[in-house]
């Protein structure tokens, strides 16, 4: 991806600098032409009727030179302009290229955890079962707490009985008899 990406950017990188060499030439070309319109009668009409041809070539050549070196700053310019482009587009890639790696590693982290809950999921449902094997024991403890409360009950009442059955007995037979010895 980071290849498509460079390639991709390198292209966009030509485009902006063929634009901006076609709009330097077309404004060094309208220069050209206004410069002459406009310097070329003004030299001319500042120049003495009796100028020598090399006169004429010397400054013709000097307007040329002022022409070269503003075509000069203007492809620099445009050159720099597009290297600065290029150089905000890197900062872009590289910038994603960090949030794709982050992406990825984000991803990964939450595989993890996926594979952590479906494990998370298998423990719970063997769990559940093992409750349920569990069930029938609990009904059978339920029915002896519910035995064992009856049983107590019924304890109670004994008790009861043989409480009062004592009392009667005491109230008929006042004093115990002594023990017979035994030979």
């Amino acid at each position: 991806m980071a290849q498509k990406d460079e390639a991709v950017q390198d292209q966009l990188a030509d485009s902006l600098n063929d634009l901006f060499t076609s709009v330097s030439t077309m404004i060094k070309s309208q220069l050209q032409v206004r410069f002459s319109s406009i310097f070329i009668p003004l030299h001319i009409s500042l120049i003495p009727h009796k100028t020598t041809q090399t006169q004429r070539r010397l400054m013709a050549q000097n307007d040329e030179a002022v022409h070269d070196q503003l075509a000069d700053s203007l492809n620099d310019l445009f050159t720099s302009v597009s290297t600065m482009i290029k150089s905000q587009l890197q900062g872009t890639n590289n910038e994603l290229e960090v949030l794709e790696k982050m992406n990825e590693r984000v991803g990964e982290e939450y595989k993890g955890m996926g594979d952590v809950a479906s494990g998370l999921r298998v423990f719970v449902e063997q769990l559940k079962s093992k409750g349920g094997n569990f069930d029938q024991y609990v009904q059978q403890i339920d029915a002896i707490e519910q035995q064992v409360t009856e049983f107590e009950a019924v304890v109670s009442m004994l008790d009861k009985h043989v409480s009062l059955l004592e009392s009667k007995l005491l109230s008929v037979y006042p004093h115990p008899h002594p023990p017979h010895p035994t030979s």
